[in-house]
């Protein structure tokens, strides 16, 4: 039961993420982890960013307990410099950037890619930092359905229940949840008002595949969230209210064993609401996709055209709704023949408001015996600034791209189950965007009037670093696993207040240590988080001690289709914060029983 969440978990894994077609982990030249559903069940994670952190690279910041706004960090960059999927849909905001990370349903989830290190040249604008490919529940074979409820500490409550199958043509999956925690309150012992800030999150995924011929697939899927949350000001309670909808079409078409084709339409919605205090903001992300692939030998060709449209509605903008596009051209090259890997990927976008972006990428792997490879890859990508930064009266309409610059080298071991994964890294990004305060009204702004301050292409930055990963599977199916990472995310600017200095709510030194063991007719499980000190803001001014969480899972099953899990998490009740003044879960105990025949 034991899973193993490094790069190399078994040569036969096939993943997606790297170059958006179905490869095998061994072949590739990119730094890639994969989560299944039975290791993310044991994390009890109850946000995709308490999931993420269990992997190499990743932190986050949020604002209180799993409902509040969430921001996760991979090798240290930025949140919106993660680009999102979910079943293959763009997810995306046009207001701040990046993900709705509180509003993405764990419990939703069979299976997370994540690719570390930049990947424009194969998705486009955003995936400065990498790529997160996050897959619902897919049919197959029988029908088969499940139930699974759960409580725990603070008043939290989990119920799930859905259906799974295959047919000769179709198959279906289809998923319902709700969650719900009273909470704790979200602000620190020094500035909180004594009220409990908890959330209520209802859910909904639904895949269904047709098989029209042997050769051509239509695929459907549709995701749903519903979340409210309580957040704190200093003097009040208010609510977030988020609602993420996902929707994609596409059809697959084999013409022959080495040529295929997939034509796509997806779409993401991202609503943000708040009440008391009013505020509304909505991102319609639309994406058309053509994709080609030709396999000869040890050779995959791949074409990509594909356009992307934004559409941002906020009273902050003028006029209050506003859009733009990208169309795109990308083309890459993969071959593998003997210890030799070698993938090169080129793209070209076209903005229809900053204008054109080409992004590349180059990775050479070397297998130096059965179980020694050694991999190094060069990329640039970009990030187009979003529609609020440039039309709202923070922003600035002649805003330019972020840019960066990648260059990593990786040592890999795999033997059977045993492995060991090191790479170090180095990503500049340039025109990087930041928020000036008190700066009166912002060049080019378009919003109208007077800003407490506004955004612009104001500072540079640092990410680089290394990362170890490593696996060892013991006699009697006891797994020893963990990652530790060590970076240095600075701004790199040349002049300046921050100049030299250590990014905000992000540590230098981050691990995890787990250790799965078979006894006594249970599977247990025992991780442990550290972090080292962090500093809340971009001038280093406000520290925020480093801390160590330690967390226990036991799971058995307790009768011919059921299955018992218990978890308790910060088992030392560590006292932390993810952010200044905002306060972080204590000692919490959750136990799930699950149906599943």
């Amino acid at each position: 039961m034991a899973q193993d969440t490094t790069r190399s978990r078994t040569l036969s894994d096939v993943v997606v993420t790297a170059n958006r077609v179905e490869q095998p982990l061994s072949d590739l030249v990119s730094d890639v982890s994969i989560m299944d559903r039975a290791e993310i069940e044991r994390t009890g994670a109850k946000a995709m960013a308490e999931i993420l952190v269990r992997l190499p690279g990743f932190e986050y910041a949020r604002n209180g307990g799993p409902g509040s706004t969430t921001s996760v960090y991979v090798r240290g960059a930025e949140t919106r410099f993660l680009a999102v999927y979910v079943d293959g849909v763009r997810v995306d905001s046009q207001s701040t950037g990046g993900a709705a990370w509180e509003a993405i349903p764990a419990s939703q989830i069979e299976r997370i890619e994540v690719l570390r290190g930049p990947a424009a040249a194969v998705y486009g604008s955003d995936a400065l930092g990498g790529v997160v490919q996050i897959f619902t529940r897919q049919g197959e074979g029988a029908a088969a359905p499940y139930v699974s409820m759960g409580a725990g500490t603070y008043g939290t409550t989990r119920v799930e229940a859905g259906i799974a199958g295959s047919g000769e043509r179709l198959d279906y999956a289809l998923n319902l949840a709700n969650e719900y925690s009273r909470g704790f309150d979200a602000l620190a012992p020094s500035t909180k008002n004594g009220d409990d800030d908890g959330y209520r999150l209802d859910s909904f995924s639904a895949r269904l595949g047709w098989q029209l011929t042997p050769a051509h697939r239509l695929e459907l899927n549709a995701l749903a969230s519903d979340l409210n949350s309580g957040y704190d000001t200093s003097n009040k309670d208010d609510r977030n209210l988020r609602k993420l909808q996902t929707g994609g079409l596409r059809w697959v078409a084999h013409w022959d064993d080495r040529y295929s084709t997939t034509v796509g339409w997806t779409n993401s919605q991202d609503r943000y609401e708040t009440t008391p205090a009013v505020y509304l903001t909505k991102t319609d992300l639309s994406a058309y996709l053509w994709q080609n692939e030709w396999r000869s030998g040890g050779h995959l060709y791949t074409l990509i055209a594909e356009r992307r449209e934004d559409a941002l509605n906020n009273a902050s903008t003028t006029p209050r709704d506003t859009g733009h596009f990208q169309n795109s051209l990308a083309a890459g090259y993969g071959w593998k023949g003997g210890a030799h890997s070698v993938q090169l990927n080129v793209r070209h976008d076209a903005d229809s408001v900053f204008g054109p972006v080409s992004t590349g990428s180059v990775g050479y792997g070397l297998a130096l015996a059965p179980q020694w490879r050694v991999t190094a890859s060069l990329a640039t990508a970009f990030r187009a600034p979003t529609l609020f930064q440039r039309f709202s009266k923070y922003g600035s309409a002649d805003m330019q791209a972020e840019t960066s610059r990648n260059q990593e080298f990786g040592v890999h071991y795999a033997s059977g189950p045993n492995s060991w994964d090191a790479t170090v890294y180095q990503n500049d990004v340039s025109n990087l965007i930041t928020f000036v305060a008190n700066t009166g009204t912002c060049p080019g702004n378009t919003g109208g009037g007077a800003s407490s301050g506004c955004y612009g292409n104001t500072s540079k930055a640092r990410y680089r670093g290394l990362t170890l990963a490593a696996r060892h599977v013991f006699e009697g199916n006891v797994a020893l696993r963990g990652s530790l990472d060590l970076s240095d995310p600075r701004d790199a600017s040349d002049t300046g207040a921050n100049a030299g200095k250590l990014l905000a709510r992000r540590a230098t030194h981050h691990g995890v240590l787990g250790l799965d063991v078979p006894a006594m007719g249970w599977q247990w499980s025992a991780d442990v988080q550290a972090y080292s000190h962090r500093y809340n803001d971009a001038a280093n001014a406000t520290y925020m001690p480093g801390y160590v969480l330690v967390g226990i899972a036991a799971e058995k099953r307790v009768a011919k289709d059921w299955t018992l899990l218990a978890r308790v998490d910060n088992l030392g009740n560590a006292q932390y914060q993810l952010a200044d003044g905002y306060a972080t879960a204590g000692r919490s105990l959750f136990v799930n029983l699950r149906w599943a025949p």
